[in-house]
């Protein structure tokens, strides 16, 4: 299991171990309330839908379901990608911007990147190219980050119905008063599991899933700028020791790249000028 999961799954435990010692004190059965539940979750569910578009709602269940799978790390790819940049820049300055079309023809999955790299080869300067990229980036993660509107709007809107449910709750009680007793358990159920059930769904499920995705976009929006700053000093056709220190100011100073370490680029070199 991978390790980012492993610990997601033992944060979500230990924030539920508290709430299972009163379970296993108490009757199994008194913390199940099905009304309960499905006025939190039914009335969450339905604002979601009046509030905002079925596309995004959608997305917002999706991060739900992905909660406990591991993130990719954008950061991670930081290295990589910078690598990549300054390979680039020895093909342009051996076999300008036709071998950078012909290096990348093909090869390029990220649609980012693949933007960029025709924007370069089409001869826009580096400030039209930083301008757009810019824009890409920012509507990008505007886009992206449309499901954590949705739930954290759901995070706001499941303890008010489980307000709902405990008033629904109160107000059974009240009609039974001095009447059919009986039926006051399943009214006070109803009113006291229901603020339980709001609580934590929006605290263990729509907040989490909710700052988790807004960490992932906030990472590949970062990659991007990195990205767009790189593309642009191809279009100026920097040097690839001016481009591995200008990308570095991305990283933190104990990672940042150097060419000396990279024995690939040295026979990338020797590859591009060679051609």
């Amino acid at each position: 299991m991978p390790k980012s999961r492993l610990l997601a799954l033992i944060a979500l435990s230990f924030a539920l171990f508290m709430i299972a010692i009163a379970v296993v004190f108490g009757a199994s059965n008194s913390f199940l309330s099905l009304e309960g539940l499905v006025i939190v979750v039914g009335g969450s569910i339905a604002n979601a839908y009046l509030s905002y578009q079925r596309e995004d709602v959608l997305k917002a269940f999706d991060t739900i379901k992905d909660l406990l799978n591991k993130t990719p790390s954008t950061r991670e790819r930081l290295h990589k990608d910078i690598m990549q940049m300054i390979m680039w820049a020895y093909v342009v300055h051996a076999r300008d911007f036709l071998g950078l079309e012909k290096e990348t023809n093909d090869k390029l999955h990220d649609a980012f990147t693949r933007y960029g790299v025709d924007l370069v080869i089409t001869g826009y300067d580096s400030d039209k190219i930083r301008d757009m990229l810019h824009t890409v980036a920012d509507a990008e993660f505007e886009r992206c980050c449309a499901p954590v509107t949705v739930l954290r709007n759901m995070a706001a809107t499941a303890p008010a119905f489980g307000m709902v449910g405990t008033l629904i709750g109160m107000v059974l009680i009240m009609k039974n008063i001095g009447m059919d007793m009986s039926s006051i358990g399943g009214g006070l159920a109803i009113a006291m599991l229901s603020t339980l059930y709001g609580i934590l769904m929006a605290r263990l499920v729509c907040l989490p899933a909710a700052d988790k995705l807004l960490q992932k976009e906030e990472g590949e929006r970062f990659r991007n700028y990195m990205l767009t700053e790189g593309l642009a000093m191809l279009a100026e056709k920097q040097s690839p020791f001016y481009m591995q220190d200008k990308l570095n100011s991305f990283l933190e100073p104990a990672k940042h790249f150097s060419l000396n370490d990279y024995e690939q680029m040295a026979l990338h070199r020797r590859f591009a000028l060679a051609a």
